[in-house]
């Protein structure tokens, strides 16, 4: 049987929850690994997931503790679109950062 291993990174922006995981986790970057083996026997070649597991960062203030979660891709993609969707606060509160509004309320010269 051949294996093949393939590593990215993934970015969350806020802290999020993963379906089947009870803890919250932080915002930040992850590793993700993804195993696959060949398939025999085909005229072509072809892979199968066999693993994909998510690397958990240390907790702040646990500099020790962590570790790695063998996760269902769909429930991480999932996770990811949740985290992409959810909008800037600054966004949600009707506020806009870009720029100075140098008129101040409604366009109006302060």
């Amino acid at each position: 049987m051949t294996l093949r291993t393939s590593t990215r990174t993934v970015t969350f922006a806020r802290p999020f929850a993963l379906v089947g995981f009870d803890d919250t986790l932080p915002a930040g970057d992850y590793t993700v690994e993804t195993e696959e083996e060949l398939l025999d026997g085909l005229s072509f070649q072809a892979w199968r997931r066999v693993l994909t597991l998510l690397h958990l960062r240390a907790a702040s203030g646990r500099p020790g503790l962590c570790g790695s979660l063998a996760i269902d891709p769909t429930v991480l993609e999932a996770a990811l679109q949740r985290d992409r969707e959810v909008p800037h606060p600054s966004v949600a509160s009707g506020r806009c950062d870009v720029g100075a509004n140098r008129h101040g309320p409604a366009g109006l010269s302060s």
